[in-house]
């Protein structure tokens, strides 16, 4: 089979494997050749493969979408990756830096939205203190 990831810069992977694991909302899955065509949307999480000498590889993946196609062809678009040969490194450092990093952006959204709210109470609060658009 041909695996291939890219994020928005690069193809971090681009090579034959016999095997690939892989993590979505409903549990880790893997697929073998000849699998159906398949579509899922991944968490954060490890991706892991061995080619057909055996031989493993590991990409950390910040979600992403998992396609496989014609049973020969798995391709992974993901926000961001990271290609390593040691799992517990990865599944540490990266995995824990990219958790990080959505939850960072989850509470920059969060202050934002609380912004926007409190501008939106101020300007409705000045327009029925000043009378302007408010019919009695």
């Amino acid at each position: 089979m041909k695996l291939r990831i890219a994020d928005p810069i690069e193809i971090l992977v681009d090579r034959d494997v016999a095997a690939v694991r892989a993590e979505d909302a409903s549990g880790s899955f893997g697929i073998l050749p000849g699998h159906a065509d398949f579509l899922t949307a991944l968490e954060i999480s490890v991706v892991s493969w061995r080619d057909d000498a055996g031989a493993a590889g590991y990409c950390a993946v910040r979600n992403g979408i998992f396609t496989v196609r014609g049973g020969d062809t798995i391709e992974i678009a993901t926000r961001e990756g990271h290609v390593g040969d040691d799992l517990d490194t990865l599944q540490s450092v990266v995995l824990a830096r990219y958790r990080e990093q959505v939850e960072a952006e989850r509470t920059e959204r969060t202050g934002s939205a609380r912004l926007r709210m409190r501008a939106i109470r101020r300007m409705v609060e000045a327009l029925q203190g000043s009378g302007a658009g408010i019919v009695r």
